[in-house]
Order: structure tokens, then sequence, then C-alpha cells
């Protein structure tokens, strides 16, 4: 029953994934209109063979609106669990292997972190960087390098004292070695699960900040900013949010799933 559920987990995952890769790449190269062109006597209308899922209140085709968004919501996640996932792993890896005061300093470093609403973290950044591409990338970033701190600073206490460690030590092995030659590739699985895991709730958080106008500005088309922008004529028009709301809903649920499916293999 186990491997049924870890099987539907990858395959459905793998599948939705399959499918927002599709798009995102077919958007590099192919888009069916320009996703800036407003057309006035086309405003709302209905998804037809020319639009395939409508336009919006300017005219504009949503189909090539959410290809276009799809590559900047993945960038923004991918650069943001890259970073915070190296940087929180080398804090994790230090502050379990150190112990005593560093290991106290980066945990009560990392809770600090984790005790800040997103949301307000963003309203700070923004702030203090203005409101960009970048100055996203860095709230999420730092709000998510607690979350690999603690993986990786759990699984360094666990292997730390393994027989294999010591003896290691024994034989004068260096330090730097010991933690990315003997301890670090026992580390990868979690590593790798929490990272897809990572990708869904960046996605999430940066359709969320760009709902809330936090995110990636016009005329960049953003998912978040589509479904934020569809609110007022939701009833008139309601493929305007759904077409945004639905990429949305299958890109996180396809990250989700793979994430879980690793986890549990590695169980």
């Amino acid at each position: 029953m186990r491997g049924r559920i870890i099987n539907f987990e990858l395959r459905a995952g793998a599948l939705l994934a399959l499918i927002i890769g599709g798009i995102t790449l077919t958007g590099l190269f192919f888009l069916p209109h320009d996703y800036n062109a407003m057309d006035s006597e086309k405003r709302f209308d209905s998804p037809s063979l020319s639009h395939p899922m409508g336009t919006d209140n300017f005219g504009r085709d949503i189909l090539s609106r959410i290809m276009v968004g799809a590559r900047y919501t993945l960038l923004v996640a991918l650069i943001t669990v890259t970073g915070s996932a190296a940087i929180g792993s080398a804090l994790g890896l230090f502050s379990g292997f150190s112990g005593g005061v560093w290991d106290e300093l980066i945990m009560r470093g990392a809770d600090t972190l984790s005790s800040f609403p997103g949301i307000l973290l963003a309203l700070v950044m923004v702030a203090l960087l203005g409101n960009s591409h970048g100055t996203l990338i860095i709230a999420l970033l730092i709000l998510f390098i607690p979350s690999f701190t603690r993986i990786m600073r759990n699984g360094m206490l666990q292997y730390k004292t393994r027989d294999f460690v010591l003896a290691a030590r024994i034989a004068g092995v260096s330090y730097p070695r010991i933690i990315f030659i003997h301890i670090f590739p026992n580390l990868v699985p979690p590593l790798l699960s929490a990272s897809v895991l990572g990708l869904s709730n960046a996605i999430l958080a940066e359709s969320t900040m760009s709902y809330l106008g936090l995110g990636i500005q016009p005329p960049t088309p953003s998912w978040g900013r589509m479904l934020s922008e569809s609110q007022g004529f939701l009833f008139n028009a309601p493929w305007c949010a759904l077409a945004p709301g639905l990429m949305i809903i299958m890109t996180v649920l396809a990250f989700h799933y793979l994430g879980e499916g690793l986890r549990a293999r590695d169980l």
C-alpha cells in the first residue's frame, strides 16, 4: 500500500511538472500573441480558438500572459530555493558540527527570522530596497533560510557521532573533509526533498506577494498579479481569474507531490 501511495505522488507530481515545464519552455520560443498587445475591441472575449483562455480587460491574450508569467514565477522560485538551501545548509552544517556558542547563536538567529511574518518582512525589504524582482527574491530567500538550517543541523547531529565519523577523526581527517565527504552525502536525500517542497512554498509565496502588489511589477505578467487584477470582474469574465488560479494550483501541487514522494521514498 505504501509503495502505491509513493508511486502515485511521484507520478502525479512528475506529470504536473512536465505540463508546467512544457508550457514554460514553449513560451520561451513561441507565443500565440504578443502578451502586452492591447485590443479594446476584444476586451473580455471568452475562450475561443484564437484566444484559448480568453482575453482580459485590456484585450490582451491570457494564454500568452500565462506562458510568460510561468518563466518569471519559476525563475524566482528556483533562485530563492537554491540560494536559501545553499546558505541554510552551510549554516546548519556548521552549527551542528561546532555546537556550543556558535550553535546557540545560529539557531536563535534562525528562530528570530522564523518569527517574522513573511508579509512584514517583504514590506520592510520593499521600504529599504524598493519594489523589484531582486527585492522579492531577497525577501523570500531570507524567509526560507531557517527551514534549511534546521534540516541540515538535525542531520549533522544525527551523523556526527556515528562510528565512521569517529573513525575519521581518530585517523586525523580534517574537519572540512569529514563534513563534506563523510557526512554531507548522507544528507542529500532530505535536502533534495526539502528543496522540491520549498519550490511549492516559494511559488505560493511569490504569487501571494504579487497578488498584494509586492512582487513582480507590470508590465511583466505575474500569476498572482493577474489574479489580483481580475477580481474586480470575477463574475463578468471568470476566465481571467481561473487561468492564473489553476496554474498556481497545478504548480504548487506538482512540486508538493514530488517533494512528498521523494521524502516518503527516503524513509
